[in-house]
């Protein structure tokens, strides 16, 4: 599958994903969260690109369903 095989806000959508797990595993390992530490704690800035991300990872479960259901052919086992 080519890069430009998904469409730009399915990138987005990666994109904030990737940052999300990022600043998850920097809290997890060193208890650090990048997005507090360039946006203030729970500023209002932090707070939208948490919800950015959360927006993601539903995005991105919705396409992953929907991608699954095209590429199995029907009646086929």
């Amino acid at each position: 599958m080519s890069r430009n095989a998904f469409p730009p806000a399915t990138w987005v959508a990666i994109v904030l994903s990737v940052i999300g797990a990022i600043n998850w595993g920097l809290v997890g390992l060193f208890d650090f969260n990048l997005v507090s530490a360039l946006f203030g704690p729970m500023s209002t800035l932090s707070r939208v690109v948490y919800v950015l991300v959360g927006l993601a990872g539903l995005y991105l479960l919705f396409a992953a369903a929907t991608t699954e259901s095209r590429a199995t052919p029907r009646g086929t086992l």
